[in-house]
């Protein structure tokens, strides 16, 4: 049997040829990649960015994103988007702009992938919260980024972590695939909290404005199916950037703002929230003051210097189940009984 290496692989070279044939011009190609910070032979079947996807995918910190709150919180029902399903929807959505578009499709999911690596516990919630403790600033993205560099170093692509980075926030990714990612998001999360809204029994489909349902209609499907035609047919035209036509740009933030009056901000399946601060407040005191917890758990030395910033990283990386499970054991006394004091 003949094992093929890296430097004569037919696989991966005529996959990197038919990115060549297919893509946009302006699409980014695997064999262009600005690379990894630490170099390492390519792989005999995989492009560099199918090798960051499978890395990602594999990775602890995508398994646990199954127990992370998206939006609602240790809800009642099976249906209910967690941080995985809704990481899972951005990356179909993601796929279908950019495979429409002719950009690189593998890139794309790789950034959908791991954009959401790194979020706290207890969704956004999570993230304010920790952030208000962390004198240095905590956001999910940078956390992300975080994960992927150090706490669980996946050596991965400059372009994969550069749109893991900018999923989010005032700065444009590198590259067109980061930004489909970075809409793509938008897209999905608007719709699959709009859905989980509806069935929480918050919000009726009626209940949206006459507008926003005259453009993208009454149902999930066709508000996703508008959205995604026509940020393909407006960014297609040139490839300058991914967007959406002014007038239909101007009813996806109409219903954003609709999303955070009445889902994000003013209703009732948020008020568990309330107890997320003191959740996470407690966990960080904790094991602040006792770095044994932070040393077992991470089964090496922490020195002085390095608890806070390790602190933060341990309770990013928790599920919702565990930190609340963390804290029970600390705060949460234990009933006992008589006879468990007698000898036996």
């Amino acid at each position: 049997m003949t094992i093929l290496n890296a430097e004569r692989s037919p696989f991966r070279e005529q996959q990197e040829q038919l990115e060549d044939t297919y893509l946009a011009p302006q699409a980014t190609r695997s064999r262009s990649s600005r690379g990894r910070d630490v170099p390492e032979d390519a792989c005999v079947l995989r492009t560099c960015f199918q090798r960051d996807r499978d890395r990602i995918l594999h990775s602890k910190a995508f398994r646990r994103l199954k127990h992370k709150t998206q939006v609602f919180m240790a809800p009642v029902g099976d249906h209910y988007r967690t941080r995985l399903t809704h990481t899972l929807e951005v990356a179909q959505i993601a796929r279908t702009i950019a495979r429409a578009l002719r950009l690189n499709e593998d890139l794309t999911e790789a950034i959908a992938l791991g954009h959401d690596l790194g979020h706290a516990p207890f969704g956004h919630a999570g993230e304010a919260a920790l952030d208000a403790m962390f004198e240095a600033g905590f956001a999910h993205n940078e956390q992300s980024v975080r994960v992927v560099e150090v706490l669980e170093p996946l050596n991965l692509t400059r372009e994969v972590r550069d749109g893991i980075l900018h999923h989010t926030g005032p700065v444009a990714p590198l590259t067109l695939e980061g930004q489909v990612v970075k809409i793509a998001d938008r897209v999905a999360y608007l719709n699959h909290d709009l859905d989980d809204a509806c069935r929480a029994g918050i919000l009726q489909p009626m209940d949206l404005p006459s507008d926003v349902r005259l453009v993208f209609g009454d149902t999930r499907g066709e508000r996703i199916e508008r959205m995604v035609l026509d940020l393909i047919a407006t960014s297609g035209a040139d490839y300058e950037a991914i967007r959406m036509s002014e007038g239909v740009h101007e009813t996806f933030l109409e219903l954003r703002r609709f999303m955070f009056l009445n889902v994000y901000h003013g209703s009732r399946a948020k008020i568990e929230e309330r107890k997320v601060q003191g959740i996470i407040a407690g966990i960080y005191r904790h094991v602040m003051d006792n770095p044994v917890v932070l040393e077992r758990a991470l089964n090496r030395e922490v020195v002085e210097s390095e608890r806070e910033r390790a602190t933060v990283d341990y309770i990013a990386g928790m599920t919702d189940r565990y930190a609340i499970a963390f804290y029970e054991k600390i705060y949460v006394p234990r009933s006992w009984s008589l006879t468990d004091e007698l000898p036996s």
